[in-house]
């Protein structure tokens, strides 16, 4: 099972441990956008976006998390979020973005098992 981020609010870059635990840190340049709304990561998301240099500002990330609400209030489970040159499969229920594809990598590319897709 890939590894998954939660975001679970405004995290500073040394927040406090409870006694006992290591202080817990953001990853270099993550968007405030995903801290607020509450979106997470998966590991594999994490690889694509740093490993196709896909950067996506805080007013992307807003755009995304807008897209995911309409989703949801659709009944969507499984959605294909376009932003930018940007292709993002997130999983609705869980408010968590799986994967990452770039422009390059967009041509013959086929998104399996979604069952909508939000142009933002």
């Amino acid at each position: 099972m890939p590894e998954i981020k939660k975001i679970i609010g405004p995290i500073s870059p040394a927040a406090p441990a409870k006694p006992g635990q290591a202080p817990r840190t953001t990853a270099p340049g993550f968007p405030e956008a995903l801290r607020q709304e509450q979106l997470k990561l998966s590991g594999h998301a994490q690889t694509r976006l740093r490993g196709r240099n896909i950067d996506l500002n805080s007013e992307d990330w807003k755009r995304v998390t807008d897209a995911v609400d309409m989703a949801a209030s659709k009944g969507a489970k499984e959605s294909l979020i376009l932003v930018n040159d940007v292709a993002l499969v997130v999983s609705v229920k869980n408010r968590t973005v799986i994967t990452a594809v770039d422009k390059d990598n967009l041509k013959q590319n086929l998104f399996t098992n979604i069952d909508s897709a939000v142009i933002v």
